[in-house]
């Protein structure tokens, strides 16, 4: 159970080599020194440090005549140390806090196991095969001491450690810190392999129900002795200090409540043996007091720990639940009642038992899921942050910045609750001047902040307010705001609401204005500006909001309307209803724009196509957001108004080019192909590029099935794509009389820019035109000579493989166009594994190896039910599986690479032994074993590790390749399924690791 003797030697032989310079006189006077230094009743300083001193001189290695390093011999000087270190240690009770405090693991380590030595333990000997209650009370309590030692220090690892300012480099101060903290490093791994061991042990030892014993320094002198003169003293049940079972089981509770409560972050359950635990430990501190034990525990540490778990623990009795602020909190998180914890927060502002630190946790917990998309939580952060707001107001502290941003835009409803909650923070009757001075400020303070009267208004018109400031604070708080607006005239009596101060014309104005922005109902919009214009006949209405935004081809022929009141009434109307449209307010668009045709209908047809074009995309829009996302077709009428459109000869109609752009990627996306490739009016295609372009995309992927002599219109699209991509050259003199090219990046060249191509593609839906066009685009991509690693796509057969002029394509340009199009097809689908290939192959094409596995993995988990059935070979092609092997090479996975090796139709040994001979692996390694299928790599595997003289991993080998399922003897289907078995589970273990 103790760490092994040879963790011991490299803990020695990782020290200083030098010779021993203290004669052995210097040894007996200084054991004469400790005895009488050990004596004193309070020695000072403490004798700690005199246990590094003998340890450090018993563990010097020597050098022999050849000058060859020795381990530190086991003569009577090193033993006679060794004895001064324990009696040092028992001097000291043998107090586990003050040793901690003191001496580094190394040494602690060396320490106890001399203890354990000394105390008959034999060495290499596994403590939890051993029968406490048949063992020496002295030895049972070493091997206590060592166990409860080696969990304190794995819980003591886990907390973060502040790190030293280092000072001046020495180079042996530094080798020296080095050589300790790698040594520290392989004792905790020990001591963390064997902590279940451990854990089992103190367990046993909560089953003893007696007394036990710990060596003193008497005891130690009487184990020194001569074996024929101790007469079995110091195996007797009174021999050495005296520990209480109670004391014993006090301290064990305390230790393993500890380590269950750390393990507790990976486990839950765990968290109820913790609380048992610490419970237990409690109950025999409060029955025996904390005076009566030798080694002492922190009541307050364990009052936290006793708190935590009743928060993380879930009980049965709610009364016992809910008994805390902190338990009450953490359950309304979980359950998602979040407007209980604004009460906690109010409640504890009159009783500020919850520190700042957790209150500001909460807070940062809450404002994290609200960022996640939790829109119903904006509200809760704001008045959680209010109530910690006002906390730190009385308390004294500076304002959060959260809660200056958050009042940067102030409203009614958000000084209502900050009112509320100052008032409920503060009883006016008990409360100190130092606390009512604090929340005056805070009122006075903010008020100075605020632009908008109407909230500075509501805030100095407020009971708390008033009671708070003395006459003579408010009217100089009146003068200070005249000073900042002189506009401003404010009365010294507070003014019980904004809206009684008598209203003149220009306010009767300005509120009409103000409704006039915020109505949507086209009825009080017409009755507004009637009033309006009854008021003044000056003002041009349609300008008093710059929001209102019209195109310019529509407002061109509104504002040549000669009637004020009906220009306004058209532009008002349609600009809302484009406003209304662009939030998807559908509802009340349709109410605008059918207001806006009724009236434009009386006196100007041109105005009244408008209106019906943009009724036509409306109803598009409200149908693709409708039912059309749940796949239901579109109703007849409408594919016949939008054929219409497409085709309407009406002349001077001023056309938004939106609208044939959203008409055609609705034929696309309705597979209309037999309309757009047949039916649709050559002039039209001629004139309108999306047309054109939407009966390319129509005729390919009519095509598509067919024989690659029938693609004549894929290579045309491919003409139209390739055309769009180029750049346009034009030479340049500069002033040195050379001659430059420039490359322009928007070509007029093609039928349209790319940026208008991108945009209409992401109009689109269908899966199998989307496919098309981004296949296009990848064949594009990968046909530039110099490119290296080429994307693979679905049909990308199809398209040419060479273009005439490879100069003139921005193939920038198409990389970027390829990466937008493959994020757009993923948000249509996400779980199109052709696709999903797409975007893996880019991330490898820029040296993104971890996140083109992710995709790589995704792509075969979607169209495998998570690897629970096989990956077609389509999908994990030999290209993809390759590309899979270089990714983990480069991230040093090398052991996941010899697996991949084998997904190959034909297995490739040499990139998988080359793999296996890495030694600086970043995967699992052994433990991976369990994957392979393919004996040849097992048994080079296990010839490996046995020239390595790695023989606990060559047992692992071992054990694969000896599993009856891999017989070479099996029959052929058998072997394929153990071969399908460990591919679905380590696809799945590497899914868990880059998903």
């Amino acid at each position: 159970m103790s760490a092994e003797a040879a963790d011991r030697e490299a803990a020695t032989s990782s020290r200083p080599c030098t010779p021993p310079q203290t004669s052995w006189f210097e040894f007996v006077l200084e054991e004469a020194l400790l005895e009488q230094h050990l004596q004193k009743p309070s020695p000072d300083p403490p004798p700690v440090q005199l246990i590094v001193q003998f340890l450090e001189q018993a563990s010097k290695p020597s050098v022999n005549e050849q000058n060859q390093v020795q381990p530190p011999p086991d003569n009577k000087r090193n033993r006679i140390l060794k004895l001064l270190a324990l009696k040092v240690a028992a001097h000291l009770k043998w107090d586990l806090d003050v040793l901690e405090k003191s001496l580094s693991v190394p040494v602690l380590n060396m320490l106890l196991n001399e203890l354990l030595c000394i105390s008959k333990v034999p060495p290499g000997t596994k403590h939890v095969d051993v029968d406490l209650s048949s063992l020496p009370p002295t030895t049972a309590m070493a091997i206590l001491l060592y166990n409860r030692w080696a969990i304190r220090t794995i819980v003591q690892s886990s907390f973060p450690v502040k790190q030293v300012k280092p000072g001046p480099p020495q180079l042996n101060v530094m080798n020296h810190i080095q050589q300790e903290k790698e040594l520290t490093e392989n004792i905790l791994k020990v001591l963390k392999e064997q902590a279940a061991d451990s854990i089992l042990v103190l367990e046993g030892a909560l089953k003893l129900n007696k007394d036990l014993y710990v060596h003193t320094i008497r005891t130690l002198d009487l184990l020194a002795m001569e074996p024929g003169m101790v007469n079995g003293e110091t195996e007797s049940s009174t021999a050495g200090l005296k520990i209480s079972a109670e004391e014993i089981q006090c301290q064990v509770c305390y230790d393993l409540g500890a380590i269950y409560f750390q393990q507790g972050s990976t486990n839950a359950a765990v968290h109820e043996k913790a609380k048992e635990k610490f419970f237990k430990t409690k109950e025999l501190i409060a029955k025996n007091g904390s005076s009566s034990l030798h080694f002492t525990i922190d009541e307050e540490r364990l009052a936290g720990y006793c708190q935590a778990c009743e928060v993380l623990t879930s009980s049965s009795d709610d009364a016992s639940q809910q008994a805390t602020p902190y338990s009450q909190i953490h359950s309304c998180l979980k359950s998602g009642k979040y407007q209980d914890i604004v009460k906690i927060f109010l409640e504890d502002n009159l009783t500020l038992n919850l520190p700042e630190q957790f209150r500001q946790s909460v807070l940062r917990e809450l404002f994290q899921k609200a960022q996640q998309g939790n829109d119903a939580l904006d509200e809760v952060c704001f008045k959680v942050c209010v109530c910690n707001t006002i906390c730190d107001v009385l308390q004294g502290r500076i304002i959060d910045i959260q809660f200056c941003q958050l009042f940067l835009k102030p409203t009614k409803e958000k000084i209502d609750f900050l009112l509320e909650v100052c008032s409920g923070s503060i009883n006016l009757e008990n409360a100190s001047e130092e606390l009512k001075r604090r929340m005056a400020a805070f009122l006075k303070n903010l008020c100075l902040g605020m632009e908008d009267l109407q909230f500075v208004f509501m805030i100095s018109s407020h009971e708390l307010f008033i009671k708070l400031l003395k006459d003579d604070e408010r009217k100089l708080l009146i003068d200070q705001m005249r000073k900042r607006s002189p506009r401003i005239n404010l009365c010294t009596k507070p003014v019980t609401s904004f809206y009684d101060i008598p209203a003149s014309a220009s306010v009767n104005i300005g509120q009409l204005e103000h409704q006039l922005i915020l109505s949507v109902d086209p009825w009080r919009i017409r009755q507004i500006l009637i009033e309006l214009h009854g008021m003044t006949s000056e003002r041009q209405f349609w300008t008093i909001s710059n929001k209102w935004e019209v195109p310019n081809v529509y407002g061109n022929v509104i504002l040549g309307i000669k009637d004020s009141l009906t220009r306004d009434l058209v532009y008002i109307l349609m600009a809302k209803g484009l406003h209304c449209c662009a939030i998807k307010d559908f509802v009340h668009a349709k109410q605008l724009f059918a207001a806006c045709l009724e009236l434009v209908t009386e006196f100007s047809p041109k105005l009244r196509q408008v209106m019906l074009n943009e009724m036509l995309l409306l109803d598009i829009y409200t149908h693709e957001a409708g039912p059309g996302a749940s796949g239901e077709r579109p109703p007849s009428d409408l594919i016949s108004r939008v054929r219409g459109y497409l085709e309407m000869r009406v002349p001077d109609i001023p056309l938004r080019q939106v609208i044939a752009e959203e008409c055609v990627a609705f034929l696309l996306n309705w597979c209309e192909n037999e309309y757009l490739t047949m039916q649709v009016p050559l002039p039209l295609v001629q004139t309108n590029p999306y047309v054109k372009l939407g009966q390319l995309l129509a005729a390919t992927c009519k095509e598509l099935p067919g024989p690659k002599e029938s693609r004549r219109t894929a290579k045309d699209l491919w003409e139209v794509v390739v055309q769009i991509c180029s750049v346009s050259n034009q030479h340049k003199r500069g002033n040195d009389g050379r001659v430059s090219l420039i490359k322009h990046r928007e070509s007029t060249l093609g039928i349209m820019y790319r940026s208008e191509l991108l945009s209409f593609i992401k109009k689109l839906r269908e899966p199998l035109v989307l496919t098309t066009i981004l296949s296009l685009f990848v064949k594009l991509h990968n046909v530039r000579e110099d490119i290296v690693n080429d994307i693979a796509a679905e049909h990308i057969s199809i398209w040419p493989s060479s273009i005439p002029n490879l100069q003139s394509v921005d193939f920038e340009a198409v990389a970027i166009t390829v990466k937008e199009l493959v994020s757009y097809a993923l948000t249509i689908n996400a779980n199109n594994h052709f696709w999903l290939i797409i975007q893996a192959d880019i991330y490898f094409a820029t040296n993104q190896y971890s996140a083109a596995l992710h995709y790589y993995l995704q792509a075969g988990a979607v169209c495998s039910d998570f690897f629970n059935k096989m990956v077609p070979p389509d999908v994990y092609t030999d290209q993809v599986i390759k590309r899979m092997i270089k990714c983990c090479s480069l991230l040093n996975c090398h052991t996941q690479v010899a697996i991949l090796c084998q997904f190959l139709r034909e297995v490739d040994y040499k990139t998988a032994f080359k793999a296996l001979q890495e030694q600086n692996s970043h995967d699992a390694m052994d433990s991976y074993y369990e994957y392979i299928w393919d004996v040849t790599i097992l048994e080079y595997l296990t010839y490996l590790h046995h020239k390595r003289g790695e023989t606990d991993k060559r047992q692992i080998a071992i054990k694969a390749i000896g599993q009856t399922e891999l017989n070479a003897s099996n029959p052929e289907e058998v072997l394929q399924l153990a071969a399908q078995r460990r591919k679905k589970k380590f696809l799945q273990a590497m899914a868990k690791l880059y998903f």
